[in-house]
């Protein structure tokens, strides 16, 4: 499974690839998924440019996507959206339109309370655990682990020549992480490395312009679908079986 991250927290500073509005998140999400990717992760944003988790900002976004693509979608609840753990319960209890799955990283306060909400309303959570953090040790005594969807291991060193070290030793405390499946990630000059690493391992991964703007020649990507054409073909490289071969049963 290779996961699409549309936009993260990039901005229009870095290009305008970068999809901000609904209607251009639905766009890359629907060219992103021709390309291959079976899977959306979007940070919905305001018309200022901010992430936001209000209900008015993340409806819209959702809908506007499911009407060009007929994946699941998830959104971020990162801390930085809404600092106040109390805030951002209340926001996540107010959506009137629900994410098919949400991020929800571990080591920020106020993790399981938004996780429990999410989980009891039906809404598939990824437990998103950053390298550097105790979001690992955290997530392995949650009652919680059990009920997730899967495991976001997010490897945040960006260094090419270190975030494959840093990704096992991620791997490593994750553990059996509740028997949850995993989706290994990297970030910025560490994004490409990880992507190979996951597909020697097996694991799921994503790609996109939140994890980096360049294809690993160096050379800037014109978008989401080109991210993720080149991140399928690393991935198959690497060893990994790409979703058209799980569903044809080619490379069996």
């Amino acid at each position: 499974m290779v996961q699409v991250c549309l936009n993260g927290r990039r901005s229009a500073v870095d290009g305008a690839s970068v999809p901000m509005s609904p209607q251009e998140l639905a766009r890359s999400a629907a060219e992103a998924v021709a390309a291959g990717a079976t899977e959306i992760h979007v940070h919905p944003r305001t018309p200022c440019g901010h992430d936001s988790l209000s209900p008015r900002v993340l409806a819209p976004t959702l809908e506007a996507i499911r009407a060009r693509v007929e994946v699941p979608v998830g959104v971020t609840t990162g801390a930085w959206a809404e600092p106040d753990p109390a805030a951002r319960l209340a926001r996540v209890r107010s959506w009137s339109v629900l994410p098919d799955f949400a991020s929800v990283n571990w080591h920020e306060p106020g993790a399981e309370a938004v996780a429990r909400q999410l989980l009891d309303t039906g809404v598939g959570v990824e437990a998103g655990l950053w390298s550097g953090t105790d979001g690992a040790a955290r997530f392995a005594c949650s009652p919680l682990g059990p009920r997730v969807l899967r495991v976001l291991a997010e490897v945040t060193d960006p260094d090419a020549a270190t975030a494959g070290s840093s990704a096992r030793q991620l791997l490593s405390a994750v553990g059996e992480a509740h028997g949850r499946p995993v989706l290994l990630h990297g970030e910025e000059d560490g994004t490409w490395p990880v992507l190979r690493l996951a597909a020697r391992l097996g694991l799921a991964t994503r790609i996109g312009l939140e994890d980096t703007l360049f294809l690993p020649d160096g050379r800037r990507a014109s978008g989401n679908a080109d991210l993720v054409a080149e991140g399928l073909v690393q991935y198959a490289r690497s060893g990994g079986r790409t979703a058209a071969e799980d569903h044809d049963g080619s490379s069996r």
